[in-house]
């Protein structure tokens, strides 16, 4: 399976402390265990001329892992119409973290996706509400996290077609943290954890929904529908 990994690569550049956690980029280090887990895995960056997902590199790409957070503005309508229509058409979208504010993911939505917010480095617990579903494979009833930055409801995204997580914070605030929807043929997962200052996409849990989620938003191996002016496949007469 063809995984393409796409980020900024902004705060990488610009933040000591971003660089500290992920020096090679929170894209590389989200590829590296994708490939150890048997993926091709490649990566894209925002400043890659069309921002690494040429019409070739889509065309190719079976899941599109997707982390933006302080230059939303800057990815063009054009790539983020190249990639809708590939989800429709069903790749599948893993949407991470501050991602829920990309122009690809409120598009795919068709609402603001905005929430509450605090940086307060405070520890998350990740709850299991869904334990049958593939996503949550191998993970038990919760997924601690020490320090993360604390999204809170009301989160204004569709009601998730599928609820397999919901975070609790220590300052009382929960949230709907894993979803799934579907659009099209296309398979969407969001998944809250990973602010760029904390190594969350180190910890074994959450490298192991990932890759659960991967499988999963992978496309179906079956022929896109056929639509328009159809012939009765029984007589009318």
């Amino acid at each position: 399976m063809n995984v393409t990994v796409w980020n900024e690569f902004r705060h990488e550049k610009n933040d000591e402390a971003v660089k500290a956690v992920y020096p090679s980029g929170i894209h590389e280090a989200i590829a590296d265990f994708l490939n150890e887990a048997g993926f091709a895995t490649k990566t894209a960056t925002l400043d890659e001329p069309e921002h690494g997902l040429t019409e070739d590199v889509l065309k190719q790409t079976d899941v599109l892992v997707w982390w933006g957070h302080m230059a939303h503005d800057e990815v063009s309508e054009e790539i983020v119409s190249r990639v809708h229509q590939r989800v429709l058409d069903g790749m599948g979208l893993i949407v991470l973290h501050s991602g829920h504010f990309s122009k690809i993911f409120k598009r795919l939505m068709g609402t603001s996706c905005d929430l509450k917010w605090r940086e307060a480095g405070e520890n998350e617990r990740l709850w299991v509400v869904n334990p049958g579903h593939p996503i949550a494979e191998g993970i038990g009833e919760t997924i601690e996290l020490e320090h993360e930055e604390m999204y809170g409801e009301h989160f204004d995204i569709p009601v998730p077609d599928e609820l397999i997580f919901l975070s609790w914070f220590k300052g009382g605030e929960v949230f709907r943290s894993g979803c799934v929807f579907h659009r099209g043929q296309g398979k969407i997962f969001y998944f809250r954890p990973g602010h760029e200052t904390f190594p969350t996409y180190y910890q074994s849990d959450v490298q192991k929904v990932i890759i659960n989620a991967a499988h999963y938003v992978a496309p179906s191996k079956r022929d896109k529908p056929v639509y328009g002016n159809a012939q009765p496949k029984e007589s009318l007469s």
